[in-house]
């Protein structure tokens, strides 16, 4: 089979894995590639002084999280120590008025370090377009653990000599995406899928 050909066995391959996709059981993975711990925790996630909404439930009935520490494992918050959370530097945080949760775990005193997760509703179809163009477009690398969808991708930083990187995961229409800079707790994703789908 010639590479074109193998390519698109490929590319259908992870169409159909990623249109397969349906609930299933529990939670397991980290933020990205290889962990760079560096870490603890600091404050919760209404650090940004506006009223938190009452979460949105989805289709599945799984409702939107509203606490950044909450959805940790006591060893991923251990990972965390010290590093600053949702601080007012980073622009606004915590519970959106669309019931999204965004959580920055970032020292504002730092070049490049951060960890940015935000976990929204959205629905099947969407969900999967935008994660089969990172698959096609962006080398993203895509398969289906705890009854999800998983996306991921890691890259050098341009200007820094640590790891960036992004990993999405999607189920019963909610999307956990994070980014990060030289944070990876072991663990982080798949604590956040725990909690979330137990």
């Amino acid at each position: 089979m010639n590479a074109r050909y193998a390519a698109g066995a490929a590319a259908l391959l992870l169409v159909a894995a990623l249109t397969a996709c349906s609930p299933a059981s529990d939670g397991s993975g980290d933020a990205g590639g290889s962990p760079s711990p560096s870490a603890g925790a600091s404050e919760g996630p209404g650090e940004t002084g506006t009223p938190s909404p009452s979460p949105s439930p989805t289709a599945k009935g799984v409702a939107l999280p509203t606490d950044c520490r909450a959805i940790l494992s006591d060893d991923v918050l251990a990972q965390l120590e010290g590093v600053p959370l949702n601080d007012a530097a980073f622009g606004p945080s915590g519970v959106g008025t669309d019931g999204t949760l965004t959580c920055i775990w970032a020292d504002p005193g730092a070049d490049t370090t951060s960890l940015v997760t935000t976990i929204s509703g959205m629905n099947r179809g969407p969900a999967l377009d935008m994660l089969n163009a990172l698959a096609d477009n962006e080398g993203f690398s895509c398969f289906t653990p705890d009854g999800g969808t998983r996306c991921e991708k890691t890259w050098p930083n341009t200007q820094y000599p640590v790891t960036d990187g992004r990993t999405l995961f999607w189920r019963d229409d909610i999307l956990i995406d994070t980014r990060y800079s030289n944070l990876a707790p072991s663990g982080y994703t798949s604590a956040i899928v725990e909690h979330l789908f137990g």
